[in-house]
């Protein structure tokens, strides 16, 4: 069982980039598995930031391979952007990185359409990144979407135009304005293209078979959160693709008798971006504590997160949705300074407990139910063994695992690779 899946079991921002980038040394292959470039995967190293929104995040390990899986949705201009930021040569980006042909393309114009149908929604918003994503996949379950193969088709051009006539069709719909620029974009489009062109384009679902049957390690990677998962997430407030673990079998190809460990990450406190239901969300001055001390600002969107306590029950749900068998907590060092720290432990949902996560997060008839731990003024972010950490900390950790049935593996205590705790 070569293959171990690593995803986010909140409502994404967890810190996947930079364990994943931590975790690259073991694997062979690094392998996206569903998103597009809303995703944005922070990694901190030799005292700089790096920001990847479709590349898989082992691609700054030398001899490792990663591969941008089916269940990707690619934008050509966002992809051509971040390969330039790599700053690594033609034939050594091309010995790291390579693409699905059966991942789709997300065209100008699904952008266009984006934009509009999240204007078009007025106070409603779901609060779309507006990077095309969903339009991309509503093409892709339509089954007329257009995915990286048929760039090398000869009847590409017809293929497209006949997408972009169909999408101006569905935006008479929308009798809204955007401004967005249609033909700067398909100019840049079309440029960018050649770039998607010249990459190392492969049959995926071979790829990945072949690695398996030499006994290569292969970790798949996740985007979002599985409180994000278009089936299981907080519907409709989620985002356009399978989050959870099964969905690394459909957006690579492979079989669940592949899949051995399945890493969960999970913030210590709880953050969200843009709309939808958030039982912990806190408003206080702590609020603005964890959104300063966190730096709680989207790698994509720029948008401040909303902040709020750890949800037990919520991340309990994650964990036995995604078969969790290695637990990962990250911003440990965020929560230093507080004097006080809170986790809801049950809900009260019209007057009586639940342990469950419900349906309906209908704010009006639940309410969390937080349990309080003792916290903790001391630096951690220079610590390196779960012992030195202060005990307060201590304590939540053993609470959280108690109350999961899971163990915690990794413990984060800053951004940096260097600044993370194995057990």
């Amino acid at each position: 069982m070569p293959v171990d899946v690593l995803l986010g079991l909140q409502w994404g921002d967890e810190g996947k980039g930079k364990i994943v980038d931590c975790l690259s040394t073991h694997y062979d292959i690094i392998a996206r598995f569903q998103g597009g470039p809303n995703a944005g995967h922070s990694l901190e190293f030799d005292g700089k930031k790096h920001i990847l929104h479709t590349i898989p995040s082992g691609i700054f390990h030398q001899n490792k391979k990663n591969l941008i899986g089916n269940g990707v949705v690619i934008d050509p201009i966002v992809f051509d952007r971040e390969l330039k930021g790599l700053h690594l040569d033609f034939d050594e980006l091309n010995s790291r990185l390579f693409v699905s042909t059966k991942a789709h393309l997300i065209l100008p114009t699904h952008r266009l359409l984006d934009q509009a149908s999240e204007v078009s929604k007025g106070k409603s918003k779901i609060g779309s990144t507006l990077k095309g994503i969903g339009p991309a996949y509503m093409d892709k379950t339509g089954r007329n979407g257009l995915r990286v193969g048929d760039l090398f088709q000869s009847d590409w051009d017809q293929r497209y135009q006949m997408m972009v006539d169909k999408h101006f069709d569905l935006l008479n719909l929308y009798p809204v304005e955007t401004d967005f620029d249609f033909d700067l974009e398909q100019n840049l489009f079309f440029e960018k293209l050649e770039t998607l062109r010249k990459s190392s384009v492969v049959d995926s679902m071979t790829f990945l078979s072949d690695a398996i049957s030499h006994n290569q390690k292969i970790l798949a990677e996740g985007a979002q959160g599985t409180l994000l998962d278009i089936d299981f997430g907080t519907y409709p407030f989620v985002t356009s693709s399978s989050t959870i673990s099964a969905g690394a079998c459909i957006g690579l190809g492979i079989s669940p008798r592949s899949i051995r460990h399945v890493y969960g990450i999970s913030k210590t406190y709880t953050t969200r971006v843009g709309k939808g239901p958030f039982p912990t969300e806190i408003f206080d001055e702590n609020a603005r504590y964890l959104l300063k001390n966190g730096n709680e600002i989207g790698a994509t969107t720029g948008r401040q997160r909303r902040c709020g306590w750890l949800d037990l029950v919520a991340l309990k749900y994650a964990v036995q949705l995604n078969g969790v068998t290695h637990l990962i907590l990250t911003k440990g060092d965020v929560l230093s300074g507080l004097d006080s720290i809170k986790a809801c432990w049950q809900y009260s949902i019209d007057d009586s407990i639940s342990n469950f996560f419900p349906y309906d997060l209908n704010p009006d008839q639940l309410k969390p139910q937080f349990k309080n731990f003792q916290g903790w003024h001391q630096e951690i972010s220079h610590v390196r063994s779960k012992k030195d950490l202060p005990k307060p900390f201590q304590k939540y950790i053993q609470d959280i695992e108690s109350y999961l049935g899971v163990p915690i593996h990794i413990i984060s205590v800053g951004p940096d690779r260097s600044q993370t705790i194995y057990d």
